[in-house]
């Protein structure tokens, strides 16, 4: 993927703001400028954090231009800086972003009955103050097999269950708004769990660890 990210794209600098919660921070926000200077491409990283943020509190927070986002950004030389109480439109005009990534709160990420039009609505938005930015879809990742997370009950406490359900709507997403692009995380942390890894991959049964889960 970020191949792919790095061969579209028109600049110099890659630019990819996530606009997620706790799920974006543990898939953006340690690793990925590091992988990028690996493959000699600099990667400018913006995460729209709010724990727990479900596609209709984002476009609430859009469409009342709320200030209610850490805005949390990884800049060309690998420095971190955090800004409390940014506003969706303040970070949408902050660089000229070439990708911007959203996704579903993890519990309700394969309820796909709970993404519009919240989802519909927000790609607008994000268009009308970074047109030249590409959506991507970022597919979260099903529980642990033994998580605690009150959401997991909505699928039947099974891991499998839960994965089937998130690409299923993940795919449902990208054909009903015509979304070219997924990071499918959900996909990858499955595969690794396959392997001698196991179903170790989280550090309190949702969120990744904080080694190989995240990397």
């Amino acid at each position: 993927l970020l191949l792919q990210l790095s061969a579209g794209a028109k600049h110099h600098v890659l630019r990819i703001l996530a606009i997620g919660n706790s799920f974006s921070e543990d898939a953006v926000e340690n690793n990925l400028h590091e992988l990028g200077m690996e493959q000699g491409t600099c990667i400018i990283v913006g995460n729209m954090y709010i724990g727990g943020c479900s596609l209709q509190r984002h476009w609430t927070n859009a469409e009342n231009d709320i200030p209610a986002y850490r805005y949390r950004k990884v800049k060309a030389d690998g420095s971190k800086q955090q800004l409390d109480n940014t506003r969706l439109s303040t970070a949408l005009r902050d660089e000229r972003w070439d990708y911007v990534s959203l996704q579903q709160a993890s519990g309700l990420s394969g309820r796909y009955e709970t993404f519009e039009p919240y989802l519909k609505n927000l790609m607008a938005f994000v268009k009308r103050f970074a047109p030249h930015a590409k959506i991507i879809w970022h597919e979260t990742w099903a529980y642990q097999h033994n998580s605690t997370h009150g959401a997991f009950q909505d699928y039947d406490c099974n891991q499998t269950t839960m994965f089937n359900r998130i690409v299923e709507a993940a795919q449902q997403a990208m054909k009903d708004n015509s979304i070219k692009i997924v990071a499918p995380s959900g996909t990858a942390i499955q595969n690794a769990r396959t392997t001698f890894i196991g179903d170790n991959m989280n550090r309190d049964g949702y969120h990744l660890n904080k080694s190989y889960g995240r990397y």
